[in-house]
């Protein structure tokens, strides 16, 4: 598109109010020359989105201008206000990046950029394209910050004029705000911006609680306002007694946390609002703490309810003191204490004190915490293929609520609410996670599943030979663990699946009387270009997870039919040893539970690889049917791990014959993962156990030792 030129001056257009208002506030704390070139800006978006209007009526235009507006609220700098108004114009209008470039700079294309959704490339659903997009503007993040602050003051505004919208897109622009931007704004510490996100959203998504729970809180402040009045007067008289300068003000709980409190803590209304909440500010760290002193000698402080966030900064840089106290009039004070500057920061996180070229700062400022965050954000989406995965994993590390930990050396670590020692592992080092074996809290050992608290000294022991579990999965909290351990499992899945497809595809070309080596290099090469295959090992993998049936690779690759196969499981041929360390491509039927010494049968399933069943499985009989997918395998010399078995146990049906039972099997060292107790009548009852056993000698251990307790009248491995 042809630019605005010097002729088009403010003497032959007029420039609206919100623009002029924007350059006011500009001016006091901008030079004129970047006022002047965010004038330049409104020119150019304004003539690249002339004739588009919004969904109210209004210009187009008029929603960059109050993005830039917001972002003018904070004290942003030139590059960020320019590239607010200019956020959508390589997206919907005929603008391109090199004059974006020519006219301010590589800076303010890139902010641009970073913002701008991916909807030139084509996905298979909207759900796909959201998150792909969301990814790249997060990555964006990590190399700017602004790029954020932009997304997040563009979403603020859209949800400000989210009315114009139909019902269907209210709802799911309000699911958005408060499930990934609402949180990011707290990650950054922007606790303002949070708050209106989450009441605009609560307000879109469900406008009749949140119209029923603000009637109820204008209602509850109207008939406490005397009491607050009383014990905010009584708070600053004891401040002023002990010389503390200080600002004493009440705090109101917004809608949607008291909803949220009532929803997570089962309380009713009137229990989440009998609470006093009241915040101090004082000039420097030490008046914190004589404050915090003084208000504890007027009203008793509730045990175990303070919490020192000055000392301990939170993850998104939030410092401040808090204390519960006893009230006077029956209910609980919260009170938050902090400097003018914590107060700041705990408002405006990473845009408190904007100084982009400030690359560093001290240890507990916003600015360089959320760069943190986002360094580790780039470092994990580099191991994450899906998008979608990648944006689950970074809702995970969007809790609000953090445990504070130590490490052996003192060093402190913040990781979210019911993380465990396996989150402490990768927290630590992606290597140490890897090898982790066990911790030691406190000078005690642990299982790596143990969930941590605040103020625990936490060291992770390793050994070489250990590596990640896929039941890990089930326990961690954290997206770095979470995206390591599949990295390492799909890493080792592959691994895996390349060494079986060999054996198994070694196997069929045995049973024809032939061998890979005798396979001509470029009969392969065309066989894998006919399949759009990049390399053998890719057919291999495919193999193993039953995407092809190794007899017919076999037979197209020697030019025959799949009908020469023996029959699989043919005493004749060799069968495929197995360990159970295969996790990565083998399976365990859960019709069968089959354990080393079982005679056993392989079934290659699409996508799953090799099911292993016991050969007297009930399925049996149906698999058969399907011969080319059965694979002839065996329990290899050595086992490893521990297997899944059902017990079906019958039993007296008394008080304790539970727990009798439990015992028994806890004594012959076996895990129990499930137990059902079903009740036949007033004499007998029935216990399905599910416990974990090593081999068939120590399944018939457990069942022996179970046999001997008095209440059992049968023991008996399911299905039988």
């Amino acid at each position: 598109m042809a630019l605005p030129t010097s002729a088009d001056t403010p003497a032959q257009q007029a420039i609206p109010k919100d623009v002029l208002d924007l350059e006011q506030r500009l001016a006091e704390y901008l030079p004129d020359e970047d006022v002047a070139r965010v004038r330049r800006a409104y020119l150019i978006g304004a003539e690249a989105h002339a004739g588009q209007m919004r969904k109210s009526g209004e210009p187009y235009i008029t929603h960059p201008v109050a993005v830039a507006a917001l972002l003018a609220e904070l004290h942003m700098d030139a590059e960020t206000i320019i590239a607010a108004i200019l956020h959508d114009t390589l997206e919907d209008t005929q603008l391109d990046r090199e004059q974006i470039v020519e006219e301010f700079g590589d800076v303010v294309v890139e902010l641009v950029d970073g913002v701008t959704k991916l909807d030139s490339v084509r996905f298979r659903s909207r759900q796909e394209a959201a998150a792909e997009s969301f990814r790249k503007m997060l990555l964006a993040m990590a190399r700017d910050l602004r790029v954020i602050l932009i997304k997040l003051a563009d979403r603020l505004h859209n949800m400000r004029t989210l009315g114009a919208k139909e019902s269907t897109s209210r709802r799911r622009i309000a699911r958005e705000t408060l499930e990934i931007y609402a949180p990011i704004a707290q990650r950054l510490g922007m606790n303002r911006m949070k708050a209106e996100l989450q009441d605009l959203g609560f307000r879109a998504l469900y406008p009749d609680r949140h119209r029923v729970i603000s009637a109820r809180i204008r209602s509850a402040l109207g008939n406490r306002r005397e009491v607050m009045g009383r014990i905010e007067a009584s708070l600053a008289n004891r401040l002023g007694e002990e010389n503390i300068q200080a600002k004493v003000v009440s705090r109101v709980k917004a809608p949607y946390s008291i909803y949220m409190k009532m929803r997570r803590e089962h309380k009713s209304f009137d229990d989440v609002m009998d609470v006093y909440g009241f915040r101090v500010v004082t000039d420097n760290v030490m008046r914190c703490y004589q404050a915090l002193g003084a208000i504890h000698m007027l009203y008793k402080p509730v045990d175990k309810r303070f919490k020192d966030f000055i000392a301990i900064p939170k993850a998104n840089g939030y410092q401040s003191l808090h204390t519960v106290l006893f009230g006077p009039f029956g209910a609980p004070i919260e009170i938050q204490i902090r400097t003018e500057e914590m107060d700041s920061v705990a408002e405006r996180g990473v845009a408190a004190h904007w100084s982009y070229k400030a690359q560093s700062g001290p240890a507990n400022s916003a600015q360089s915490r959320a760069r943190e965050w986002l360094a580790g954000l780039a470092e994990r989406q580099a191991g994450t293929d899906s998008s979608s995965e990648f944006i689950e994993n970074v809702k995970v590390d969007l809790f609000p609520d953090e445990v504070y930990l130590f490490t052996p050396k003192g060093e402190i670590m913040s990781l979210p609410r019911n993380a465990t020692a396996i989150d402490f592992a990768y927290a630590v080092h992606t290597d140490v996670g890897d090898h982790a074996v066990s911790a030691r809290v406190n000078d005690k050992l642990v299982p790596l599943r143990t969930r941590l608290d605040s103020g625990q000294r936490v060291e992770i022991i390793t050994a070489p030979s250990s590596m990640p579990r896929l039941d890990w999965l089930d326990v961690v909290v954290t997206g770095k663990a979470r995206t390591a351990i599949r990295q390492f499992i799909k890493h080792m899945q592959h691994e895996d699946a390349v060494q079986f497809g060999h054996r198994m595809l070694d196997r069929a070309l045995e049973a024809r009387g032939a061998s890979l080596d005798g396979i001509r290099p470029k009969t392969l090469e065309r066989y894998l270009a006919d399949n759009k295959l990049k390399r053998f090992e890719e057919l291999l993998a495919d193999i193993a997870l039953g995407n092809r049936m190794p007899d017919q690779v076999a037979a197209q690759l020697l030019g025959t039919t799949a009908e020469t196969r023996r029959i699989a499981g043919d005493a004749t041929q060799d069968k495929i040893r197995i360990t159970g360390d295969e996790r990565g491509v083998i399976s365990f039927g859960n019709c069968c539970h089959p354990v080393p010494g079982d005679d056993i049968i392989g079934y290659l399933s699409a996508g799953k690889g090799i099911v292993v069943h016991r050969v007297e499985c009930p399925n049996m009989v149906e698999f058969r049917k399907s011969p080319e997918r059965c694979i002839g395998i065996a329990w290899d010399r050595e086992v490893r791990g521990d297997f899944k078995v059902e017990l079906r146990i019958e039993v007296i049906n008394r008080t304790g014959v539970l727990a009798t039972v439990a015992a028994a099997i806890a004594d012959a060292n076996s895990n129990i993962e499930n137990v059902e107790y079903i009740e036949r009548d007033l004499s007998a009852a029935t216990l399905l156990f599910m416990i974990e056993v090593k081999n068939r000698k120590h399944l018939a251990d457990v069942m022996r030792g179970v046999r001997r307790a008095g209440v059992v009248n049968g023991v008996y491995r399911h299905p039988v």
